[in-house]
């Protein structure tokens, strides 16, 4: 946490908004994206999604197959704390939500379903979309799958596996937007990274959860920036964003959501 703090202040220090962007794509992303206030009626079906988890007191026994979480330390966790401390929270869930529906996201990959917050944010940024989720706790996956099918969200795969085995199945297709949260170590998510490559085209975006989690994740966010196919690189503290676009030159932005 001591961590975090320290590279918050550091990250208020660099960061800014539009302004001083001279990038018309970024320039566009922050200001009708990022910084759009509409208030969509989409905003009420994830607020209503995510209360009813946040009151859920089911309890669940929970294998994490990453670093696990940094607040709940027992295995057998309640749906209600997991919501609160560990799944997206309803502030992230709506940026997501814009960034679909902005790109119009239509083949997308999330690899650590949890709750399904975010899922459920992304189908509803695009409700046409073909949504591969990929869970590795077996009692999670049971509990998500059967809330997918209560809400009636359509378009969404849920595959019960450890990361690096669905790469064998997923990797071969294209994917417009890559969502990585569900590892928070250094070398997974390098590996995870290196493995989606083959799977990416000029207008592909690739978003990691929690770069700051600790030292190691950061210094996996710096070496994802030094990739050669890397061109933009957005560092919004909680995400970072990576494009691939040829056209774009090399550059790395640093701005407040």
């Amino acid at each position: 946490m001591f961590y975090q703090i320290t590279q918050y202040i550091k990250f208020l220090s660099k960061s800014t908004n539009q302004h001083g962007v001279h990038s018309p794509f970024v320039y566009d992303l922050i200001t009708k994206c990022f910084y759009d206030k509409t208030n969509y009626e989409a905003y009420k079906n994830m607020s209503e999604y995510r209360k009813e988890l946040l009151s859920n007191k089911m309890l669940i026994s929970v294998t994490d197959l990453g670093s696990g979480s940094q607040k709940l330390k027992s295995n057998t966790r309640s749906v209600s704390k997991m919501a609160k401390h560990a799944g997206t929270t309803y502030f992230r869930a709506k940026l997501l939500y814009r960034i679909v529906k902005y790109f119009n996201s239509k083949n997308i990959l999330e690899l650590g379903t949890s709750l399904g917050i975010a899922t459920h944010a992304m189908q509803l940024g695009n409700p046409k979309a073909m949504i591969t989720t990929v869970e590795g706790c077996n009692n999670l996956t049971a509990f998500t799958k059967a809330n997918f099918l209560k809400y009636q969200l359509n378009g969404i795969t849920l595959i019960n596996d450890n990361f690096q085995s669905a790469f064998k199945n997923v990797n071969k297709n294209s994917f417009d937007l890559v969502f990585f949260d569900g590892n928070h170590q250094k070398e997974s998510t390098l590996q995870y990274f290196e493995a989606m490559l083959p799977s990416i085209h000029n207008d592909a975006l690739f978003i990691f959860d929690d770069i700051y989690w600790s030292k190691e994740m950061t210094e996996a966010w710096e070496t994802i920036k030094q990739h050669p196919k890397v061109t933009v690189t957005i560092d919004t503290f909680h995400w970072g964003l990576v494009f691939f676009r040829s056209e774009q030159n090399k550059e790395h932005f640093i701005i407040r959501v």
